[in-house]
């Protein structure tokens, strides 16, 4: 596998354009959105923060049914239609002018894009062998965040603009992305269906140190939110640093996933491979959250220098534990049940959607350089008990062989 941003022809590349169709109007969703519900519909902010996380905590709970869709009914259809069901969703948001249809607009959107994530991975499971999966995932991953930066870029216009036609215009723009990405999976080849040999209903819930996995790997992703806010409220409220600065370490953080993230996943080529790393990055991430508490009372440029080492090695952490969790993720999960396991696996980001922005403006925010030092030290915590977790769940893919962990 290369380090280039663009993965070999063939169905990685067309993934990979379908990820960078999506992520495009996702960027100028993202930005947008938000602003868009309470000036364009009239929603108080209360209300859009309370609809989204309804929406949000019932996508977490249909993405296992609609993985085990995709594994029973065939990755490729079942991701065709959720692509397309998430197009529907974003344009339903175009006529959306009350609290009740906005609230049910959401649910639709995250239960669609849960889904779709789910069916995702299953048809990446069933096109690349696994040796190949955790270096397609980091591909997909530069590649989103190649076109959340495009899309952010083009929302950014529309804030410019800052009229009710500029908004319709980015979420338009989001619902045809889907299309889009629709189009270009219909061009990968079909993932034959696997029917496992028993039926157990939603026997990953049943599977608990897939579920500990789960979990653990959900504490590592509190820090989704550090970026967005975190680091924004500690900027402007404990530090000396310019305002601006929160915009150059977003870019710093998107350009360097795209640069580096294949080359973070390059060496993972296995479960003692990728606990390693998973550990290697919570030793990171307690570094950058010790160093992000330095900045406070520094002058403006000492800050600025602080918390730019701060997020180098936050995103150092952040492409390591990702390309582990991924490798860990497809390996444990029973080949027949990819879709369910990983819909499973893909609620700690809702989880950690819902609670982190809590965990940030608590410790961070309340507690100031303890705070921090307590978020590294929960990291670093959550990512040696993955070691564990992963023998335990080894145990059950290889039942009577040692499982090397590393």
């Amino acid at each position: 596998m290369t380090n280039s941003l663009v993965p070999p022809a063939g169905p990685q590349r067309v993934l990979a354009l379908a990820q960078l169709a999506n992520s495009v109007g996702d960027g100028a969703y993202y930005v947008t959105s938000a602003l868009y519900f309470t000036h364009v519909v009239g929603l108080a902010p209360a209300r859009v923060g309370l609809g989204l996380t309804l929406g949000w905590a019932v996508g977490s709970l249909v993405g296992v049914p609609l993985g085990r869709l995709a594994d029973r009914r065939g990755a490729r259809g079942t991701a065709v239609l959720l692509a397309l069901a998430t197009g529907l969703a974003v344009a339903s948001f175009l006529v959306v002018r009350d609290f009740v249809p906005f609230v049910l607009a959401a649910c639709a959107y995250a239960s669609a894009q849960s889904g779709l994530a789910a069916a995702r991975q299953a048809l990446l499971a069933g096109l690349v062998g696994a040796g190949e999966r955790t270096g397609l995932l980091a591909h997909l991953q530069a590649t989103l965040n190649a076109g959340l930066a495009v899309g952010a870029g083009l929302g950014g216009l529309a804030l410019h603009a800052g009229t009710e036609a500029a908004y319709l215009g980015v979420f338009a723009l989001d619902a045809v992305s889907f299309l889009v990405c629709a189009g270009l999976l219909t061009r990968v080849p079909a993932v034959r269906a696997r029917v496992p040999e028993k039926r157990h209903g939603a026997s990953v819930v049943r599977d608990r140190p897939y579920v500990l996995l789960t979990l653990l790997n959900t504490v590592l992703l509190l820090r989704m939110p550090l970026l967005s806010l975190g680091l924004p409220l500690w900027i402007a409220g404990r530090t000396d640093a310019p305002a601006w600065l929160v915009s150059v370490l977003f870019v710093l953080n998107t350009g360097a996933v795209m640069l580096f993230q294949v080359r973070m996943a390059r060496g993972i080529r296995g479960r003692a491979s990728a606990t390693r790393a998973v550990r290697r990055s919570g030793w990171v991430m307690l570094a950058a959250c010790a160093v992000f508490a330095l900045s406070a009372g520094a002058s403006p440029w000492v800050a600025v220098a602080v918390l730019t080492v701060g997020a180098v090695l936050q995103v150092i952490a952040e492409m390591g534990q990702s390309a582990g969790s991924w490798q860990l993720s497809f390996e444990l999960a029973p080949a027949e049940r990819v879709g369910e396991y990983q819909g499973f696996f893909g609620t700690g980001v809702t989880v950690a959607r819902t609670l982190g922005p809590l965990v940030m403006t608590s410790l961070v925010m309340g507690w100031g350089t303890p705070g921090w030092l307590l978020l590294g030290v929960a990291t670093l915590g959550a990512s040696y008990a993955m070691g564990p977790a992963t023998r335990r769940a080894g145990e059950r893919v290889d039942p009577g062989r040692p499982v090397p962990v590393g």
